[in-house]
């Protein structure tokens, strides 16, 4: 039997079950503007589409730098190599930007659905991937409303490749890359309280510039990018028919009622994970 990503993150099942091991079974509540993650604003309105923000990206984490504006097309995906991309629109406003990476969910499905706990959301906001707990079973892929996660197919060494908004930076006091060299100011950062308040400040400023809309606020239980536009997103390419509530919130109930097996099926896959590794580097080490 086959499941489509509307199914899987439905219900969550089994990789919900990956909560039951050493966490809270309780779901965080829905509303995220009391919780001080940090964020980033993206003003579409104020990108003026210089792509500067993926060659900083790609600086700051050690990936091949984009190809030349002139030679790109108008619409492209994140992959392994591309964290972030900016994407043109021509919309019923003119030619929009619009930037895309991770979205860094507050109540993350890729969470949810790591059997390893390898995908980790972090108190202070960035989600993250650590190499050392991932058994590379691509969940976290399947699980993305935002389909962000890429793997790494064709490396003898595969990782999973997301924007982590700069967390090393983070830990240091910096902020993101992409938010400290924007020229036009497109990029703000903050905590995500600050930037909601930002952004109704400036759609109530300038109703005739923005949509009454912050993307980001609401979606998938509410994300710390958040996203202000001259245009309905729909046509900037935004996923419009996501749930408000968080896809986690869904297996509540259902983790308080499955049987024990399920509940420790995820710990089972870990130890064997972790038996194959230690037999991996012993064989190593004999040859």
């Amino acid at each position: 039997m086959t499941i489509n990503r509307r199914g899987f993150l439905k219900v969550l099942g089994v990789t919900g079950a990956a909560l039951a091991v050493g966490r809270d079974l309780k779901a965080a509540p829905n509303s995220n503007t009391e919780i001080d993650f940090r964020g980033v604003l993206y003003d579409s309105a104020r990108c003026k589409g210089c792509h500067g923000c993926e060659y900083d990206c790609a600086d700051a984490n050690g990936l091949p730098p984009p190809d030349p504006a002139k030679d790109l097309p108008l619409v492209r995906q994140t992959s392994e190599t591309k964290r972030t991309v900016v994407n043109q629109y021509n919309t019923s406003k003119g030619k929009v930007f619009i930037k895309m990476q991770c979205m860094h969910c507050s109540q993350p499905a890729c969470v949810a659905a790591c059997l390893t706990q390898a995908m980790h959301k972090t108190k202070a906001g960035p989600v993250i991937w650590r190499s050392d707990k991932c058994m590379g079973c691509r969940y976290c892929m399947i699980s993305c409303p935002f389909d962000i996660p890429k793997f790494e197919y064709h490396s003898p060494n595969p990782k999973i490749q997301k924007c982590d908004m700069c967390y090393e930076r983070l830990k240091t006091g910096e902020m993101p890359a992409c938010a400290a060299n924007c020229p036009n100011e497109a990029l703000l950062y903050g905590t995500r309280r600050q930037l909601i308040s930002e952004a109704r400040k400036r759609i109530v400023e300038n109703p005739k510039l923005y949509v009454d809309y912050l993307y980001g606020e609401d979606e998938a239980g509410g994300t710390c990018w958040l996203y202000l536009s001259p245009v309905n997103f729909k046509e900037l390419g935004m996923k419009t028919n996501l749930q408000k509530a968080s896809y986690p919130a869904l297996t509540k109930g259902f983790l308080y009622s499955v049987p024990t097996i399920f509940v420790l099926f995820p710990a089972l896959l870990s130890g064997i994970y972790q038996a194959t590794k230690n037999n991996t580097k012993n064989e190593e080490d004999k040859s």
